[in-house]
């Protein structure tokens, strides 16, 4: 059962790399049909295999023989991993579903941030809205989502008065109240912190190189998320 369910993952983890190229741009996500993004040679059902076909592809276009982005194989592991942990902490009930839905939603955004420095405002909201109805309790969910958005506003508007400059991103106080109403007041705490250490890596390499880049946040915010729920898998509602 549980190499079905992370079958499953990651085959919505390969719907989530269309979504991923596609919806930026304005694009259907259903048509046309999958296709290299370097030759536009439309691919065989067998090119699309979740994870196999890249390891058996070797990372290149069947065709032209261009390298495919590591993203593919890397979403599709992720949402393989999480549907199984998800599945194994909470079964399968429409809370699961919607925690589920809500990570996904993350995974989204987290590499479309990734591309584009920047998500749409419907991005931010929809992980937020799957995450609202994710446990029975949906009073405690809403109020935990509410506390860190105005604690992440209140943060927000006071480093900026400090540093003279934008602090955080709105999409990043929406982020906040996913991680809230996913898993509480402590883990989404905990969630946040290791998010910030897991962002310094990367910070201090550029630092290093002496290179200009826009480190998105939000990634790092749903790694920290992943991560805490993975570890402690207990919601915290009164904690």
């Amino acid at each position: 059962m549980g190499f079905l369910v992370f079958l499953f993952g990651a085959i919505i983890g390969s719907f989530l790399n269309v979504v991923i190229i596609r919806y930026p741009q304005g694009k259907s996500v259903v048509y046309p049909n999958s296709h290299c993004p370097k030759c536009n040679t439309p691919l065989k059902w067998y090119h699309n295999i979740p994870i196999l076909s890249f390891i058996l592809l070797r990372g290149k276009c069947a065709y032209c023989k261009m390298p495919i982005s590591y993203q593919y194989i890397v979403v599709e592991i992720i949402s393989a991993v999480i549907t199984v942990c998800v599945y194994y902490k909470e079964g399968i009930s429409w809370y699961a579903l919607c925690t589920l839905l809500s990570f996904y939603s993350l995974i989204v955004a987290s590499f479309i941030d990734l591309r584009y420095k920047a998500i749409s405002y419907v991005m931010n909201v929809v992980p937020l809205t799957f995450a609202l109805f994710s446990h029975v309790d949906v009073i405690t969910t809403i109020k935990n989502a509410l506390l860190f958005a105005g604690g992440a506003v209140f943060l927000r508007d006071y480093l900026s008065a400090i540093l003279q400059k934008e602090a955080m991103g709105e999409g990043d106080i929406l982020i906040f109240a996913t991680l809230a109403a996913l898993l509480g007041i402590h883990s989404a705490l905990y969630a946040i912190f290791l998010s910030a250490i897991l962002a310094i890596l990367p910070a201090v390499y550029y630092i290093y190189k002496k290179k200009e880049y826009e480190l998105p946040f939000i990634p790092f915010l749903t790694l920290g998320g992943m991560l805490v729920y993975i570890w402690q898998g207990g919601y915290l509602p009164y904690s």
